[in-house]
C-alpha cells in the first residue's frame, strides 16, 4: 500500500528534469558513476599494460575493454537488485552507459597519449600517475553536458533511474 509520503518521493525521484539544477545534479551523478567504474578498469588497464611492458595500442585496448566491462557491471549489479533479469540488466547497462563511457575512454586515452612521456612512464613515475589523474578531470569534465544532454531526452542514466524507482 502506497503512502502519500511514497508517492512524494517516487514522482519527485522517478520523474527525469528536462532543464536547470536538478539535470545538472543528475548529469554529475552520473558521470561520476560511470567514471568510477571507467577509472576502476582504466588504472588497471594501464597498470597491467605497463607492467607487461606492453605497446601503448596493447595497454589502451585493455584499458577500454576494462574501462567498459567496470563500468557496465558498477550499473548491471544495481539494476539486477532491482529485480531485472540478466538480458534485461544488460541492456540497461548498455542503453545507460555506452556513450558516457565511450566519451571518457576517448577523453582520458587521448589525454594520456598527448602528455608527453606520460605512456612511457613507469608505474613508480609521478609522470604516470599525475597524467592518468589529469585525464580522468578532462574525461569527467566533457562527459559531464554530454550526459545532461541524454538525461533531459529521457536516455543514458535516465534509463536506470526508471528501473530503481520501479523496483521502490
Amino acid at each position: 500500500m502506497s503512502t502519500p509520503h511514497h508517492e512524494e518521493q517516487h514522482t519527485s525521484m522517478g520523474a527525469t528534469p528536462t532543464n536547470g539544477a536538478e539535470l545538472t545534479r543528475q548529469a554529475v551523478s552520473a558521470t561520476l558513476h560511470c567514471l568510477t567504474g571507467c577509472a576502476i578498469g582504466e588504472v588497471l588497464g594501464m597498470v597491467l599494460g605497463t607492467w607487461w611492458g606492453w605497446s601503448n595500442g596493447a595497454t589502451i585496448v585493455l584499458a577500454i575493454v576494462l574501462a567498459f566491462f567496470f563500468g557496465y557491471s558498477l550499473t548491471v549489479w544495481p539494476v539486477r537488485r532491482a529485480g531485472l533479469t540478466w538480458g534485461r540488466a544488460i541492456t540497461v547497462a548498455l542503453a545507460a552507459d555506452t556513450v558516457s563511457i565511450t566519451v571518457m575512454e576517448i577523453m582520458d586515452n587521448s589525454v594520456m597519449l598527448l602528455v608527453p612521456g606520460a605512456m612511457e612512464a613507469g608505474l613508480a613515475d609521478v609522470l604516470f600517475w599525475g597524467a592518468l589523474a589529469v585525464s580522468f578531470v578532462v574525461a569527467f569534465v566533457v562527459t559531464v553536458p554530454v550526459n545532461r544532454w541524454l538525461i533531459a531526452r529521457g536516455k543514458g542514466h535516465a534509463v536506470v533511474h526508471e528501473h530503481h524507482h520501479h523496483a521502490s
